[in-house]
């Protein structure tokens, strides 16, 4: 009887809340529960994921949306179980929330923009993505309101999920294996534009990023104002790391056109002035 008493003694009640000893031990264990059973479906996907490495973005994908919902049906059934009538609780608030609810339109925005990411599978974790405004960066995480991505300069940027949606990004990693860039130079007019072909392929040689299929070509572009203005095509296997390889480009054709005695002009303009012969 005394333990009958201690499980039904009331620690609260008012009149839509009744919590008592029982129902606070029941959402103890129904949070543990809980837990403990996303831990498990967390390894089964791990352990799945890694037998089946193709699909494993999608996989991922599929475990964030259960877990997000599995919580939602959780809490709804703690508060029922506490003692808290959930409706009574919801149509007090409803005032509440159409109040601050254009305060938080970006908030639900970003919330429904990490859904359609996670269910479209536009972007995925380890995709390399260029931003609107230039940035790239690798996405590490995708969360439900925001993800995170590092940049070429190691820093780590959280993005809001709605710019994912509603901007124009480029995804490197939805292309071909081997993604396209190029070197721009320009050189002295007068210089031999076979030998500068011949020299700019060269450059690309020994260079471990940069594959051998397709093979790098060279494009006369133009006669510009100052030089003859040429371009090296290459494709590289890891595009995050491409600004290291055009780098390690650009110092092989300063260094072999010193040594064959080709200029790299730089903007120069003529000025004529003339005057009144009396």
């Amino acid at each position: 009887m005394k333990l009958e008493k201690l499980i039904n003694f009331e620690l609260l009640k008012t009149e839509n809340i009744e919590i008592t000893v029982s129902s606070v031990i029941v959402v103890i264990l129904v949070f543990l529960v809980t837990i403990i059973g996303l831990k498990i479906i967390r390894g089964f996907f791990t352990r799945y994921i890694k037998k089946q490495e193709a699909e494993r973005r999608s996989y991922w994908s599929v475990y964030l949306i259960l877990r997000y919902v599995v919580w939602v049906v959780v809490i709804v059934v703690m508060l029922e179980t506490s003692g808290v009538k959930v409706s009574v609780l919801l149509a007090s608030i409803t005032a509440l929330l159409v109040g601050i609810g254009f305060g938080i339109q970006q908030l639900f925005n970003d919330i429904a923009s990490g859904i359609v990411l996670i269910f479209e599978r536009n972007l995925q974790i380890n995709d390399i993505i260029e931003l609107d405004d230039g940035t790239v960066g690798k996405v590490l995480h995708i969360g439900l309101r925001t993800s995170r991505l590092k940049t070429r300069d190691d820093v780590i940027l959280v993005v809001p999920n709605s710019k994912f949606v509603n901007d124009t990004i480029i995804n490197w990693s939805q292309m071909d294996y081997n993604t396209r860039f190029s070197v721009k130079v320009g050189v002295a007019y007068g210089s031999d534009t076979k030998l500068v072909t011949r020299l700019l392929l060269e450059c690309t040689n020994n260079i471990k990023n940069i594959s051998t299929h397709p093979k790098p070509f060279v494009r006369f572009n133009d006669f510009g104002d100052s030089s003859l203005d040429f371009q090296v095509y290459f494709w590289v296997r890891e595009s995050f790391l491409v600004e290291h390889t055009k780098s390690e480009i650009r110092y092989a054709i300063d260094d072999t056109f010193r040594k064959h005695g080709i200029q790299i002009p730089f903007p120069q303009r003529d000025v004529h002035i003339k005057t009144n012969v009396q």
